[in-house]
C-alpha cells in the first residue's frame, strides 16, 4: 500500500494493513549479513560471549561516546546492574518519573530499594527537575531520569541536584538510542546508563538484550563481574551476582542494525515531520514537541486526544496499529499499591495516561501510509 491509493477508512478489517511497528522490514534489510554469521555460530557452538559480543560493545561505546559498554541479557537487568554498581542497596531511595515503563521501578525494587516517583512536565512528559529536588531525602541514593519516547530527559538540570546531595544519576536510555541534547548523547550523561535492545527499540535485537554504559572503569568492572554470577575468573566468585550475559546471536543482529541506526533514526525524524504537517491543523490533537537543544529519535510518536479510546478504536477498525504508552501510571498499578501513592498525586502523568495515543512509527513507514493514518485520525475526531 502506498502512493495515492487510499482504501476507505472505517472498515471493519483489523488486519492492520498499516502496522504499529514493522520489524519484518528491518529483518529483511539485515538478513544477508546476519544469516551467514549465525550459521558459523551454530557450527562452532559459540553462543555466549565471544568476538561478536566484544565487537558490538566496542562499536556501541564509540557510537554513544562512552568508554565502556557491557552487553547484558535485557534492559531490566541492565538497570538493576547499573543501580547495584553505584551502590544502591536495600532501603535506599531512587527518584524517577511516574511516567515510565514499570521496568525502571522494578529494577530498584528487585534490589530491595524504594522507587520514589515524581511528576513530569506537561509539554514533553519528561521528568520534572523541580519535582526531583523536592523529593530528595536523607535516604535518596540515586536519580533515574528516563529518556522517554526517543527524547533526551533534562539531565543537565538534574546534575546540579545530584552534585548538591551526592547522588548518582542512572539514565534509563531504553527508548533513546541515538538521541541527544545540548548536554550530549543520551546514555553518556550520568554516571551509568542502562538500555534495552528489545526487538521494538530503535536498536533492537532478535530477542531480549540490553547494555550498561559508563565512563567509569570501576563501575564497568562491577557490572561485568555481577552479570556473570559475580565471577571474573571461572569458578571464582567475588560476590553474589546474576546470570545476565549478552549472547552472540543477539550481538550479531545488533552490529548489523547499529550500522543502519543513523539512517533509520533519520527516517523516523522525517516521518515525525510528515505527521506534524498532516496533523497540525486538527485542533483536537495535541502533537508532541521537541525540547530545545534535543535531537530526538522518535521511538514513539505520541499524540494526546480528549477521546483517546474512540480514536484508537477507529484506527484499529481501519486496519491501523496503535499503542498506548502507558495506560496506567506505575504508581497506580497493583504492583506498587504498597507504597501508598494515591490518585491525583501526579496530575500531569495521570492526565496524560488518559489522553496519550502512539501512532505507527518505524523507519520503513511510508508517506502514503502516514496519509492514511492522518485521514483516520481526522475522521475520528470530527465525528
Amino acid at each position: 500500500m502506498g502512493g495515492n491509493t487510499r482504501p476507505a477508512i472505517g472498515s471493519n478489517s483489523v488486519s492492520h494493513q498499516i502496522p504499529f511497528l514493522d520489524l519484518a522490514a528491518q529483518s529483511a534489510e539485515i538478513a544477508d549479513e546476519v544469516l551467514p554469521i549465525w550459521r558459523a555460530q551454530f557450527e562452532s557452538a559459540g553462543f555466549v560471549g565471544g568476538p561478536e559480543v566484544a565487537a558490538f560493545e566496542r562499536e556501541y561505546a564509540e557510537y554513544i561516546g562512552v568508554d565502556h559498554v557491557i552487553g547484558v541479557s535485557n534492559g531490566t537487568d541492565a538497570l538493576e546492574l547499573g543501580f547495584r554498581a553505584v551502590g544502591v542497596g536495600p532501603g535506599d531511595e531512587v527518584i524517577m518519573p511516574a511516567n515510565t515503563f514499570i521496568a525502571t521501578a522494578e529494577a530498584v525494587s528487585r534490589i530491595g530499594a524504594v522507587p520514589v516517583f515524581v511528576d513530569v512536565d506537561s509539554e514533553y512528559l519528561l521528568i520534572d527537575p523541580g519535582a526531583v529536588a523536592a523529593a530528595v531525602t536523607e535516604r535518596t541514593r540515586a536519580i533515574a531520569p528516563v529518556h522517554l519516547y526517543g527524547q533526551t530527559a533534562p539531565v543537565e538540570s538534574i546534575v546540579p541536584i545530584a552534585e548538591k546531595y551526592g547522588l548518582a544519576i542512572i539514565e534509563d536510555a531504553a527508548q533513546s538510542q541515538g538521541a541527544s541534547s545540548s548536554a550530549g548523547r543520551a546514555g553518556a550523561l550520568g554516571q551509568v546508563a542502562a538500555t534495552s535492545f528489545y526487538p521494538g527499540k530503535n536498536l533492537g535485537a532478535a530477542g531480549d538484550a540490553g547494555a550498561v554504559l559508563t565512563n567509569d572503569e570501576g563501575f564497568a568492572a562491577i557490572v561485568r563481574n555481577m552479570a556473570a554470577h559475580g565471577s571474573s575468573v571461572k569458578y571464582v566468585h567475588d560476590r553474589i551476582g546474576m546470570n545476565a550475559r549478552l549472547d552472540a546471536v543477539q550481538a550479531t543482529v545488533l552490529r548489523a542494525k547499529l550500522r543502519r541506526l543513523e539512517a533509520w533514526n533519520d527516517a523516523r525524524r522525517a516521518a515525525a515531520e510528515r505527521y506534524r504537517a498532516l496533523l497540525s491543523d486538527i485542533d483536537q490533537v495535541q502533537l508532541p514537541g521537541v525540547r530545545p537543544g534535543n535531537t530526538d529519535v522518535w521511538h514513539l510518536y505520541v499524540v494526546q486526544l480528549a477521546e483517546r479510546q474512540r480514536v484508537a478504536d477507529t484506527l484499529t477498525n481501519a486496519g491501523i496499529g496503535v499503542g498506548i504508552h502507558y495506560p496506567t501510571p506505575v504508581h497506580l498499578t497493583a504492583a506498587y499499591e504498597g507504597l501508598g501513592y494515591v490518585k491525583g498525586q501526579f496530575p500531569v502523568t495521570e492526565a496524560a495516561a488518559g489522553r496519550i495515543l502512539s501512532l505507527p512509527m518505524f523507519p520503513h513507514l511510508t508517506a502514503g501510509a502516514q496519509e492514511l493514518v492522518a485521514d483516520a485520525v481526522r475522521a475520528a475526531v470530527e465525528v
